[in-house]
C-alpha cells in the first residue's frame, strides 16, 4: 500500500469540517496527523446533537468520522502557558501546521505564523478561513452555508426565481469538504517547494475562494458579460435548446438524466433506444441543427416515452446507449451501487461502541489503483498519554500536567 506522506507529521489545531477534512485526506495519504482538542470539550462538533436535521449518535457519528478519521487525538488546553509550551514541543517535530482559528484568536493564543516559526522555521503554516486572510472581514467567521453557499453566488444561482427565498444546502459540509481537498493540494505543493528550495511557505484557502473556483465558469461569465446562469424549476423534459439534456421521469416516479452536450453524434442512437428510430427521418429532428430548433416538440415526445417504462427498465436498456446519461440516485442508492463499490469508494471502519462496522466515504484520490487505507476517527483525547510519551515526556510530567488541568 502506497503511503505518499509517510514520515510527514501534521499538527492540527482546528475544529468542525473545513480544515479538519484536509487533515483526513493527509492522513489517508500516510501522514501522522495529531489533532489537538480541548481536554474537556474536545472539537466543538463533538457536542452536536443534530446535523442536517438528523439526530447524531456520539459513538457512531458520521460527521466526526468524515472530518477526523485516521488521526490521533491529543487533549491539551492551549489557552494555558503550559499547554502552549507543550504545543510548541509538538510543533518542533511537525512539518505542517493546520488551523482555522481566526486571526484575533491565533494572536491571543500565541499560535500565529511568527510564533510557530520561532519554534520551527521549517514548518508549513496553513490557514483555512471563511473569507480570506486579507481585507476588512478577515476576522469574520463562517461556515459553508454562509461563505461557500450564500455569499458566493452558488445558492442564488442554484435557486429558481419562482422560489420565495434561495435554496439552503441540504448536504452538511459540502463546501467544507471541497475546501479541505484544496488545502490538501496546497500542502502537497508547499511540501514539494520546501524540498526543492528549503523555503517553508504559508498556505491560505478560504471557503469563499473555494466556492468561486468551484463555480468559476459562472463567476467568469458574470464578470465578463454581467449575466450569470440561474436555475429553473425542475420538471420532466429537456433543457431549452437541447432536447438531449434534461431529467426524464419514469413510470414509477424516478428519474433518468440525459446530458449530451453535442446531440449530433447521439440522437439517432437515442431514437433507437426509445424505440422510435423513424424520428431520425422526421424533418423536425433529422439533424442536430433542426433538432435543437424544435427542442420543445421533441422534449414532449421523449417525456411521454420515458413515462411508459419504469426506472429499472431504462437503467438496463440505456446501458448500450452511446451518449451520456445517468440514473438519478439518492445517497441510499449510491452506497449499494456496484460501480463505486468496485472502485473502493466506500470504506468500513470499526465503531467505538463495538457494533457493526461503519461504512464511510473514502477520499477521492488513489495511488497505483489502490484505495487509501482508512482508520476510524479517534475519541476526544484518546491518544494523549501514548503520544506524549512517544514525544519524550515522562510520567511525572504527565501527572503534573493533569493536576494543572492542561491535559486529561
Amino acid at each position: 500500500m502506497v503511503q505518499v506522506l509517510q514520515g510527514v507529521r501534521v499538527l492540527e489545531v482546528a475544529q468542525y469540517i473545513f480544515v479538519p477534512s484536509a487533515g483526513v485526506i493527509l492522513a489517508e495519504w500516510g501522514a501522522d496527523v495529531i489533532k489537538i482538542e480541548h481536554p474537556v470539550r474536545g472539537d466543538g462538533q463533538r457536542g452536536l446533537a443534530r446535523a442536517s436535521g438528523l439526530a447524531l449518535n456520539a459513538d457512531r457519528n458520521p460527521v466526526i468520522e468524515h472530518a477526523n478519521r485516521g488521526k490521533r487525538s491529543v487533549g491539551i488546553d492551549i489557552a494555558t502557558s503550559e499547554g502552549r509550551a507543550l504545543l510548541f514541543e509538538i510543533a518542533k517535530t511537525s512539518d505542517i501546521f493546520l488551523t482555522n482559528y481566526l486571526p484575533a484568536v491565533r494572536k491571543k493564543l500565541g499560535i500565529d505564523v511568527e510564533d510557530l516559526r520561532a519554534i520551527n522555521p521549517n514548518i508549513i503554516y496553513v490557514r483555512g478561513s471563511a473569507y480570506g486572510e486579507k481585507g476588512g472581514e478577515r476576522d469574520v467567521g463562517g461556515y459553508d452555508f454562509t461563505a461557500f453557499w450564500a455569499r458566493s453566488g452558488i445558492g442564488f444561482s442554484m435557486s429558481p426565481p419562482e422560489l420565495e427565498v434561495p435554496l439552503s444546502p441540504s448536504i452538511g459540509g459540502f463546501g467544507d469538504s471541497i475546501g479541505g481537498m484544496n488545502i490538501a493540494a496546497g500542502v502537497m505543493a508547499a511540501l514539494y517547494h520546501r524540498r526543492q528550495t528549503g523555503e517553508a511557505l504559508e498556505v491560505d484557502v478560504s471557503l469563499l475562494s473555494t466556492a468561486w473556483w468551484s463555480a468559476g465558469v459562472a463567476v467568469n461569465t458574470a464578470s465578463l458579460t454581467g449575466n450569470a446562469p440561474k436555475n429553473r424549476m425542475p420538471r420532466s423534459g429537456s433543457a431549452p435548446g437541447n432536447p438531449l439534456i434534461g431529467n426524464f421521469k419514469t413510470s414509477d416516479g424516478q428519474t433518468i438524466a440525459l446530458f449530451c452536450m453535442q446531440p449530433g453524434p447521439y440522437f439517432r442512437n437515442l431514437f433507437e433506444h426509445l424505440d422510435r428510430p423513424e424520428l431520425a427521418e422526421d424533418p423536425r429532428f433529422c439533424d442536430a441543427h433542426v433538432l435543437m430548433q424544435n427542442w420543445q416538440e421533441l422534449s414532449e415526445i421523449m417525456v411521454a416515452i420515458f413515462a411508459k417504462r419504469d426506472f429499472a427498465f431504462w437503467r438496463q436498456h440505456l446501458k448500450t446507449f452511446t451518449g451520456q446519461w445517468a440514473p438519478v440516485q439518492s445517497f441510499q442508492d449510491l452506497v449499494a451501487d456496484a460501480q463505486p463499490l468496485a472502485n473502493g469508494m466506500l470504506a468500513e471502519v470499526e465503531a467505538v461502541d463495538g457494533g457493526e462496522p461503519m461504512r464511510i466515504a473514502r477520499g477521492p484520490v488513489q495511488f497505483n489503483q489502490e484505495p487509501c487505507p482508512v482508520r476510524r476517527a479517534p475519541q476526544a483525547s484518546e491518544h494523549t498519554e501514548t503520544f506524549l510519551l512517544e514525544l519524550g515526556l515522562d510520567w511525572e510530567r504527565l501527572e503534573s500536567l493533569k493536576v494543572a488541568g492542561v491535559i486529561t
